[in-house]
Parts: C-alpha cells; structure tokens; sequence
C-alpha cells in the first residue's frame, strides 16, 4: 500500500478550516427547515419530520427557480402539475429547480448519462445522519463547519454536500474514484459560492479502496456517508433499467435503455453488489477505528441486512444501528457503526461539538 499522501490526489484543496468551538445552531423557533403544509395540501408519508419535500411541489414557484422545466411540466390523471420522469431531461431540469429553490444552489449540472439522484430520499439520509449524530451528542444535533463528513462516491451531482452543508453548515470531503464525476463536483463548487470554502473532493486513485488511502494521520470525521453501488453486474443493472421503465409505463427506445436517473457503471454496479462493497467497506474501517464517530451507509436491499449485521459482530464494532426510511412506497434503511465506546463517543463530542449554545436543534423522536 502506497504512504497516505501519495494514495489520493486532491483535485480542489481549497484551505481546511481549524475546529471551530461554536458551530451554528438553529433556535428552536426558527426551525425554517420544517415545511408545513398548507390546508388541503397532502403530505407525503414516511419522509424525516424536517425534509423540505413533505409536501407537493409547487411547479409555478420551481419554474421560477428554473424557467426551463416549464416545457416539460404537464398534469397527471388527477390534475396534479408533475413532469414525464422517463424523460431524463426532464428529470434533471426538476433537480436543479429544486436545488436552486430549496437549497440556495445557483448552477447545476452533470454530464450526459451520470446519475440524477432522487432529491427527497438524499435529503433524508442527511436528516435521519443529523439524528445520529445528535444521539451521541446529549440529545442535540451538532452544526457549523466545525462538523466534517466524509462523503465516500460523491458523484457527478455533488448532492449530499449540497444538502448537508445547506441544512446543518457542514463542511464535507467528497472522494470518488471517477475522474469524470471529481471534474463535474468540482463545476458545481466554484458556481456557488456557499460550496467553496466548505466542500472539498479527493479522486480515489485505487479503486478497489475505499478508506484506505483517505483517512490516516491526523485526518478525522464526525461521520461517513455513502451510497453504494447496487447492482452485482452490468447485466444486472440493465434489469433493472428495464424494470423501472416499465414501472414508468415505457418502452425502451434501445435494447439496453438509459435509466431516466442515469448512472455510470460505478454508481450502479460493482462486483458482488452492495452487499460485496459493504463488507468491504466494514473491514477498512476496522483499519482506522479512531478517525471516524460513525461510519455508515445506505442499504437499499432488506435481504442484504442479516449479512452486513453478521460483519459487523465480527468486526467487534462497539454499537450499530439501523435506521429506516421511507419514500412513498420504497423502503431502504441506514446501517450505522462505531467503534468508540459510549464514553469515547462522549468525549469525542465535547471536544469537536459546541455543548453551551442556546437553544439547540433536538434530535428527531419520530
């Protein structure tokens, strides 16, 4: 294995902030993040209490945000403004409307066929990590730069920093091993002013790493996040390519159709699937059992659960969780591990977390 400085190359190494001992916390009373609904406004289930996506989308106020989506918006069979989501142009031109309106991002792109992440679901695993974090933080979610998350394949779309970074103030490392997806996050960093001084990107040199080569030395996280691939082959995403399209009500143009979410080999496929890359992200992080409060990732397959929980007990993690989710009628859940015991974690938040701030943001209960 290569020294750690020269196993990652740092393609924006925009200057590290020191700790700071006072993160930004939101007052109780100025929650601004909680989207209520209007009367006779349905809500969607099963989305985290502080997601900005709980209600219908006004399409007028996000075709103001991006004038562009309005060709592509149309009403459903109950008279409901939406967009053709087999249509990939569409679906991309519905993000970046949602991120400029939402999230304060001014410009957003990717390139042709990377992946167009679903924004709510990516928005609740931000929320539902804030909780986490905040369980082992007397019951209050830590916020500010001060707080840094390692984002593992951050892709072409930049999302979870964008999300994270906008809802809490953390700062975040993105790594990926395509340099491709690094060239397109870095595009959307220096076009929005708030992304600079607080989102960095690192390219994986060897990709069959994923810790290795990243964390080491005096480099820390308060959280790891990651979405890995999902699928075990090629052929095996193209199935499930074709069965969302038919789930969309669509024939394929091609024999080997384009998702309208897109997505390179990478972020869908990789040898043995999710589970394979799960495992082996457990095993390396048992190599740095002090440079991360918690590790964690999205688990989309139930069925994979009892294997991921098998590796954890023989990696000798000190606690897990498994956090479910819910976006309309598709499940997945977080798996989360640390290897700090309950005082160690404590001691770890009351040196890297403010603990006298007024009125801080509590952890959800629902």
């Amino acid at each position: 294995m290569k020294p750690h400085r020269e196993s990652w190359k740092t393609l924006i190494n925009l200057p590290t902030q020191q700790l700071q001992t006072n993160p930004l916390r939101m007052p109780n009373n100025q929650q601004a993040n909680i989207i209520k609904p209007t009367a006779g406004t349905p809500e969607k289930m099963g989305l985290h209490y502080r997601s900005k996506h709980k209600v219908n989308y006004d399409f007028n106020q996000l075709t103001q945000a991006c004038p562009d989506l309005a060709q592509h918006t149309l009403l459903n069979q109950f008279g409901t403004q939406t967009i053709d989501f087999s249509n990939p142009v569409a679906v991309k031109l519905l993000n970046r409307a949602i991120l400029k309106y939402f999230y304060g991002i001014q410009a957003w792109d990717i390139p042709e066929n990377y992946l167009c992440p679903p924004i709510p679901g990516r928005a609740d695993y931000i929320h539902h990590a804030a909780d986490l974090l905040g369980s082992t933080n007397n019951g209050f979610i830590p916020q500010g730069a001060s707080v840094h998350i390692l984002d593992i394949g951050v892709g072409a779309n930049c999302v979870y920093p964008i999300i994270g970074h906008s809802e809490y103030g953390w700062s975040f490392l993105g790594v990926d091993t395509d340099p491709v997806a690094i060239s397109s996050a870095i595009k959307i960093i220096r076009a929005n002013n708030s992304l600079t001084n607080t989102v960095q990107l690192n390219t994986q040199i060897t990709a069959a790493n994923i810790f290795i080569g990243i964390l080491g030395g005096d480099r820390k996280f308060d959280l790891s996040i990651c979405n890995p691939p999902f699928h075990s082959s090629i052929a095996a995403a193209h199935e499930g390519t074709e069965r969302k399209w038919k789930g969309l009500g669509k024939r394929p143009a091609t024999k080997l159709p384009l998702l309208n979410f897109g997505g390179q080999a990478g972020e869908l496929w990789c040898p043995g699937g999710e589970a394979e890359f799960i495992g082996r992200m457990i095993k390396e992080s048992a190599m740095f059992p002090h440079h991360c409060l918690w590790y964690s990732t999205l688990v989309s397959k139930e069925s994979n659960l009892a294997k991921i929980h098998l590796a954890l007990k023989k990696t000798h993690v000190a606690d897990s969780r498994t956090i479910e989710m819910k976006q309309g009628q598709k499940k997945s859940r977080i798996v989360a591990w640390t290897f700090l015991n309950a005082m160690q974690r404590q001691n770890w938040c009351n040196s890297r977390f403010n603990q006298t701030q007024e009125s801080p943001l509590p952890v959800s209960k629902n």
